[in-house]
């Protein structure tokens, strides 16, 4: 146990300060390895390999289609358009709230979270832009939007998390209503006003919107920004055809991408360009997160994981108490919100589902406490902040601050009042 814990401690400090996940996974791993008895290069090239391995297996073609996708709404002017549209909805002043809700609506859409974020940065720096607001809010604003209320909470949101439950409480997606309103709204609106604070302040101590290091400088802007409903028209496609058509999300996107040439065939001699630097992002995103994903791989792999884990499991103070505690601690400790539910449900979501019903207890409190838990857990190694933090070129020094406030501690504070809910019976 202290094996794992020193070698947690140590990426979580080694990533904060800025060093690169690339080498710190592996040496984190090594501790952990090393101190467990484990043979370091067994570890490194089985477990953290396999772990590393199959997350670019199952995530590179998602990460591939969404940041071209992506890309190409940015050099198409289609994401700038969008930018003003929300603007002029929600008022300029109010950049934040209008990313706020371009990522909300994406994510309890279903479009993937890797995704949102590919797709919400180009609109995110057109809206701060004229806001001029420092992009160090960029990423907790991203976080806030897709990767809390919107994946855990909200019922019905079509996210793996609200949905991986299902499958052992017998429920729906629409479970715990009451509680997911009462604490996505917790939140979202808690997280919009601490973000809101956080770029007054940076704007009155003179830190204000500043173009990125790789911004290129050229005559779009002079341009007429394309149709609204054209520039609308892509995001909304792909949206539809995975939530009304129910099509595989990379087909969806392939369909997003070839819809979003069609539409804007006039910018035709930026599209190489534009995929040839969505596939650099991508493979950004895929190797920093698969680095985080396997030194998860070795922790579990480590003989003391079990022991660990079991504790968690048989935690004091009630059964809701016991399933929120360690799906949100195995979460923290593996750097994934779906890796610590499946852990969680995978050794004793039967058990917890028999206990339910012995007590008379409604399943679907199980299910919404086990998703709002298992997203109240970004620590600096999580794998979905990496993302976030290689595509928005910001640092843990600068933005995780934030995302630690609004995806950590307000959804935790929210987690503790859906199981004050479940002890008065509010479902």
């Amino acid at each position: 146990m202290f094996a794992i814990i020193v070698g947690l401690v140590a990426l979580m400090a080694m990533a904060y300060i800025g060093w690169s996940i690339l080498w710190i996974a592996p040496v984190a791993a090594a501790v952990v390895a090393l101190l467990s008895g484990m043979n370091v290069f067994d570890a490194f090239t089985s477990d953290f390999m396999s772990g590393f391995a199959s997350f670019a297996r199952d995530f590179f073609p998602v990460f591939l289609f969404g940041a071209i996708f992506g890309k190409l709404m940015e050099v198409t002017g289609s994401a700038r358009t969008v930018a003003q549209f929300l603007s002029k909805i929600v008022g300029k002043e109010r950049a934040i709230l209008g990313v706020l809700l371009g990522a909300a609506i994406l994510t309890y859409g279903g479009v993937s979270l890797f995704v949102v974020v590919f797709v919400m940065y180009p609109l995110s720096l057109n809206l701060f832009r004229q806001a001029n607001i420092s992009r160090k809010v960029i990423p907790g604003t991203i976080v806030l939007g897709a990767f809390t209320f919107t994946m855990t909470a909200l019922p019905g949101t079509a996210q793996v998390q609200n949905y991986i439950p299902t499958e052992y409480f017998d429920t729906t997606m629409m479970a715990a209503p009451i509680m997911g309103t009462v604490t996505g709204l917790i939140m979202a609106v808690g997280g919009y006003f601490y973000l809101s604070r956080r770029a007054n302040t940076l704007t009155k101590n003179g830190e204000v919107f500043t173009e990125p290091k790789d911004a290129k400088k050229d005559d779009e802007t002079k341009e007429k920004d394309p149709n609204i409903i054209l520039s609308f028209l892509p995001l909304l496609t792909v949206v539809v055809l995975i939530n009304v058509v129910d099509m595989e999300m990379l087909t969806a996107l392939l369909v997003g991408i070839v819809l979003s040439m069609v539409l804007s065939f006039q910018t035709f001699k930026r599209f190489t360009g534009a995929m040839n630097e969505g596939a650099k992002g991508a493979v950004t995103a895929v190797v920093n997160t698969g680095a985080a994903v396997g030194f998860g791989a070795v922790v579990q792999a480590a003989p003391a994981f079990p022991a660990i884990q079991n504790s968690l499991l048989n935690i004091k103070g009630g059964l809701v108490v016991s399933d929120a505690l360690a799906t949100q601690v195995l979460a923290m400790i593996t750097g994934s919100a779906s890796g610590g539910m499946n852990i969680t449900l995978n050794a004793l979501g039967s058990e917890y589902y028999q206990q339910a019903m012995e007590m008379g207890m409604n399943p679907e409190i199980l299910h919404r406490i086990t998703a709002l838990a298992s997203g109240a857990s970004i620590l600096p190694h999580n794998g979905a902040l990496l993302t976030v933090l290689a595509i928005t070129g910001m640092t843990h020094k600068d933005s995780y601050k934030d995302i630690f406030f609004v995806a950590f501690l307000i959804p935790t504070i929210a987690l503790a009042v859906g199981i004050g809910m479940s002890f008065i019976g509010i479902v």
